[in-house]
């Protein structure tokens, strides 16, 4: 060191070093220790030149190997969303009421309180359509298992004829609240203000029958996976459970302090961890479709129910307004959650904790949706197996979870992975 700031003239520095070591100097008349200092410093520097190379080239191998299609197979299975959202669409004049993914693209369907129903692309975030045939607010839109569009009051748009409306059904004596297609898609089946759950044949528009049992405004109805039930929430707090083939009443569940907003069938998938979360013996091994439910609130609260005994198997508190929407993770292992607070909640159902909040909207989250979708890179078909080229269901490296939710700041926001 004293070498180098003796040859370089750094007098003050050399003086005050030489004072401060003790220590007598004599200039090397070779000078062999020339420039060594300049070229450790340089080593070093190249030194970490080559480990930040090395650190980069080491997270783009990791990156990769993330890509791998086993890897992407398992962050497909558990994803959940989490901010920021993918898109925002923005167009609707009034609150979203509903959002639905078409089956086999990548298409979704916004309803509104602006009477229209808007056309989407959830890949890009693209706007291509409004559909225009209500002069009221819509609150529900659904697809069948052929891409078929299904609003309210009741109406089917066809996507394969330039989306025009087919059908218009008779309806019911008041505003309608849900429509959903029932299995197979030869019936619909509908909820309405006037206390009625209607159901009726689409090739005909005949009403096939009419179910009666709440005392006030059914809010929602949605069929089983195999259709042999009903499910259907109301104004007059209570949940109730009807067989489909004879509109016969099952079951009243009572524990809801508030209107009850929404209910969701769990899939098979969820009954192992419904099952864990209540206790009940592993030796169950029933698959029947439509054996547990979820039900959603003005009381803040989300309930879980065995739709065979009426028995509430657990109470899920956490939301700080109402309960609008309710969707089940594919892998069973998960309950989302949407509410009036503007956020969506991630339940784990084998323990009933809340793992994940998401601040969603600006405003109420007013709807939920959860697709699994063909990418644009994939075939342009969907899980059900229609068309040529069908992707599988279980073909994780051309599926991709998504989710779309609704605001009353008019708004759809998609959630990518």
């Amino acid at each position: 060191m004293l070498d180098y700031l003796h040859a370089n003239n750094y007098s003050s520095a050399f003086n005050a070093l030489k004072a401060d070591a003790g220590t007598e100097y004599t200039p090397d008349p070779k000078a062999k220790y020339a420039g060594l200092l300049e070229k450790k410093w340089t080593s070093v520097i190249r030194l970490q030149k080559k480990i930040m190379d090395l650190e980069n080239r080491n997270a783009a191998l990791q990156e990769e190997l993330s890509l791998s299609p086993a890897k992407r197979a398992a962050s497909q299975s558990d994803w959940v969303p989490r901010s920021p959202a993918a898109h925002v669409l923005t167009g609707h004049r009034s609150p979203v009421t509903r959002v639905a993914f078409h089956p086999q693209y990548s298409i979704i369907a916004s309803a509104s309180e602006d009477a229209t129903v808007k056309i989407w692309d959830w890949e890009t975030g693209e706007f291509e359509r409004t559909l225009k045939g209500h002069t009221k607010a819509i609150m529900d839109v659904e697809f069948d298992h052929k891409g078929h569009l299904l609003d309210l009051f009741i109406k089917i748009w066809d996507s394969q004829n330039e989306w025009k409306n087919t059908k218009t059904f008779p309806g019911h004596d008041h505003s309608v609240s849900a429509v959903r297609f029932m299995p197979g898609d030869q019936f619909i089946v509908s909820a309405s203000r006037d206390r009625t759950i209607r159901v009726f044949d689409i090739a005909s528009t005949h009403l096939v029958r009419t179910i009666s049992g709440h005392a006030e405004w059914v809010r929602c109805v949605v069929p089983s996976d195999d259709g042999r039930l009903l499910a259907s929430g109301s104004k007059d707090h209570t949940v109730r459970i009807w067989d489909a083939q004879s509109g016969e009443s099952k079951l009243e569940l009572r524990d809801h302090e508030h209107d009850v907003e929404v209910v969701a069938f769990a899939p098979i998938t969820a009954y192992a961890a419904i099952r864990e979360l209540s206790g009940i013996p592993n030796t169950d091994r029933t698959k029947r479709p439509g054996l547990y439910l979820a039900s959603g609130a003005r009381d803040k609260t989300i309930k879980l129910w065995d739709t065979q005994s009426g028995q509430m198997l657990r109470n899920l508190p956490g939301h700080d307004n109402w309960v609008r929407a309710l969707a089940f993770h594919p892998s069973g292992k998960y309950l989302l959650s949407a509410s009036d607070d503007k956020t969506i909640r991630v339940w784990e159902l084998s323990t009933g904790r809340c793992m994940k909040t998401v601040d969603a909207h600006n405003h109420f989250v007013t709807t939920l949706a959860w697709g699994r979708q063909p990418t644009s890179g994939g075939p342009a078909t969907a899980a059900n197996g229609a068309g040529e080229g069908a992707a599988s269901s279980t073909d994780p490296e051309k599926l991709v979870n998504v989710v779309a939710t609704g605001s009353v700041d008019q708004t759809i926001k998609i959630w990518l992975p």
